[in-house]
């Protein structure tokens, strides 16, 4: 069982570090909750943003990306890149 458990544990962290690595070669991700903001501010002055369900899942969005910049803001690009790469190359 524990070694069920540490095997899952590694695979979760290689899976994490690879979406990590991934969304920094996209680029410019410290910017996603302004550009996500940008977006739901248009949306809101249509009649589709008139759905309050919709306005929940869009301040969600907006609050899990501001999360993810605040937890990488002491991390440089290159800092983060090199620990996924790490992480990805451990078997």
């Amino acid at each position: 069982m524990q070694t069920k458990t540490v095997t899952n544990h590694e695979n979760v962290m290689r899976e994490v570090s690879k979406f990590l690595s991934d969304l920094c070669f996209e680029g410019k991700f410290r910017n996603h909750p302004d550009y996500l903001t940008e977006i739901f501010d248009y949306i809101l002055e249509t009649e589709i943003g008139n759905d309050f369900e919709l306005r929940i899942k869009m301040l969600s969005c907006i609050r899990t990306s501001k999360m993810l910049v605040k937890t990488l803001e002491p991390f440089s690009d290159e800092e983060i890149e090199k620990v996924c790469v790490e992480m990805m190359e451990k078997r």
